[in-house]
C-alpha cells in the first residue's frame, strides 16, 4: 500500500481521549476505566472511542503547515475552494449531481448540527423517532435539549442483517404524532449501510406522514467492501426537499480535535431557517485551520488514502467476525457493512456462564482491551469495539479476549 495501516502510532501524552483517558479520574465520561486496574505485562489498545489509530492522509498535515507559515489569523472568510472541494468530493464518491455552494452551511459538529434542525422542526418537548440500537450521541443531544426520544427497534433478518421495521415505524409516527426523524447512514452502531430499496420505502414513509429527516451521514465515506453508500437525498425528489444530510470529513480522516461538519440542505425554506438557528450562538462558523484540513483531506491523495484505508477496514471486520465465530460461542454480532465498529451481544455468553455484562467488560479492560459499555447505546448486554487499528494490534485484542474473557 502506498500509506501506512500498519505502524502502530504512540499516542500517549498528545490529548487523545483514546488512550489518555483511561488514567483520568473521569475518563470522559466512563469512569469504569479508571476503577479496573491492567494487570502486569499487559499495554492498553484503544478499541472504544470511535477515532481511529491511524497517521492520517499526509496531504492535511500539508496544508495546514503551509497555512501557518503566514503569520497572521485573523478574520477571514471560506475560501471558494472550501465549497469546490466538497462539491467534488461527493460527485465522484457519491454520485451526486448539481451541488451548489449556496446548499452547503457549515456546521461545528453534526450533533450541533441535530440541535440546529430540531430547533426549526420541532417544538421543544416534541417527540423524535430514531432506531436501536441507538448512537450514544443522540441521546445525550437530545434529551439535553428538551425533546422526547421514541425508538424503533432494529431487527435482524434471517441471515443476520439489520433491517429497519417498517411497520412498527408508521406505527409509532401516528401514536407519537411525530414529524421529524434521525436516520443514521451506515448507521452507528450496527454498521449497516442501508440499500436503496429500504432508502426508498422509509422516506415514502415519511412523506406519508409529513416527516422531515435529519440525516446523519458522518460515515458515508467509510463502507467496507463491495458496499456503496448512498445519500438520503439522492433516492427522490420529495427525499431531497424533506432531508438535512449531514456530513464531516473527521471521521472519515480522523479530524474530529480540529471540528468542522457541514450540512447539505436543498430546500431553500428549510436551509433559510436552520441557518439562522445555527448563527444564534453567534459561534458556528468555521475555524481556519479546519477549513485548510478540509481542503488537504479532499485532495487526490485523499481519495486514494480512504480507499486503502476501507481496504484495511475491511480486513479486520472480516478477521474479527471470524474470530468471533470461531472462538466466542455464545458471542453474537452481525457483521458490519461500513463504518469501523462492532456492536456484540453477549447475552446468550453470559448466561450461558454466569457472568454480568460488568464482569466481561472488566475482564477485557484488565488485559488491556479497552472496549465501550454497549449499554447507553440501548444494547442490554452489548460492547461496542472500534477495529481501526493496525491489523497486529487487533490480532492482539482478539487473542487476548479468547484466552482471558472468553475462555
Amino acid at each position: 500500500m502506498k500509506y501506512d495501516f500498519t505502524s502502530i502510532l504512540d499516542r500517549r501524552g498528545k490529548d487523545a481521549v483514546a488512550v489518555d483517558a483511561p488514567e483520568m479520574e473521569d475518563a470522559f465520561g466512563h469512569e469504569f476505566f479508571a476503577q479496573v486496574n491492567l494487570r502486569e505485562g499487559f499495554d492498553r489498545i484503544p478499541m472504544w472511542v470511535a477515532d481511529m489509530n491511524f497517521p492520517t492522509v499526509p496531504t492535511i498535515t500539508e496544508a495546514i503547515m503551509e497555512r501557518t507559515k503566514h503569520p497572521a489569523f485573523g478574520y477571514f472568510m471560506p475560501r471558494d475552494e472550501y465549497y469546490e472541494k466538497i462539491i467534488r468530493w461527493h460527485e465522484k464518491r457519491n454520485k451526486v449531481p448539481g451541488l451548489k455552494k449556496e446548499y452547503i452551511g457549515y456546521e461545528n459538529g453534526v450533533l450541533g448540527g441535530v440541535v440546529s434542525a430540531l430547533n426549526v422542526l420541532c417544538s421543544r418537548g416534541d417527540s423524535v423517532l430514531l432506531h436501536s440500537p441507538t448512537y450514544v450521541g443522540f441521546t445525550g443531544t437530545l434529551v439535553n435539549n428538551g425533546y422526547q426520544i421514541v425508538l424503533s427497534p432494529l431487527k435482524k433478518d434471517g441471515e443476520g442483517i439489520w433491517r429497519m421495521d417498517l411497520a412498527d415505524m408508521e406505527e409509532r409516527i401516528r401514536k407519537n404524532k411525530i414529524h421529524a426523524a434521525i436516520l443514521c447512514s451506515p448507521h452507528n452502531p450496527t454498521g449497516r449501510v442501508w440499500e436503496r430499496r429500504e432508502l426508498e420505502d422509509v422516506m415514502e414513509l415519511f412523506r406519508k406522514y409529513d416527516v422531515y429527516v435529519i440525516s446523519d451521514e458522518i460515515w458515508s465515506d467509510l463502507t467496507l467492501t463491495g458496499y456503496r453508500h448512498i445519500p438520503t437525498q439522492m433516492v427522490s425528489e420529495d427525499a431531497k426537499n424533506r432531508t438535512v444530510a449531514l456530513y464531516a470529513p473527521s471521521k472519515t480522516f480522523n479530524l474530529a480535535g480540529l471540528v468542522g461538519s457541514y450540512h447539505i440542505i436543498y430546500n431553500q425554506w428549510l436551509r433559510e431557517r436552520i441557518l439562522k438557528e445555527s448563527s444564534l450562538c453567534h459561534y458556528n462558523e468555521v475555524n481556519l485551520l479546519s477549513m485548510y484540513a478540509l481542503i488537504g483531506a479532499y485532495e487526490p491523495e485523499g481519495y486514494e488514502w480512504v480507499d486503502e484505508l476501507r481496504t484495511v477496514l475491511t480486513g479486520n471486520v472480516d478477521f474479527a467476525c471470524r474470530f468471533i465465530e470461531e472462538h466466542f460461542q455464545g458471542v453474537e454480532v452481525s457483521k458490519p457493512q461500513g463504518t469501523y465498529m462492532l456492536f456484540l451481544d453477549c447475552s446468550q455468553w453470559c448466561r450461558e456462564h454466569g457472568r454480568t455484562i460488568d464482569e466481561v467488560q472488566r475482564d477485557g479492560l484488565e488485559v488491556g482491551v479497552l472496549w465501550q459499555d454497549g449499554r447507553p447505546f440501548h444494547g442490554e448486554y452489548g460492547i461496542r469495539m472500534n477495529l481501526a487499528l493496525p491489523f497486529s494490534r487487533v490480532q492482539e485484542a482478539f487473542e487476548r479476549l479468547a484466552g482471558y474473557v472468553f475462555q
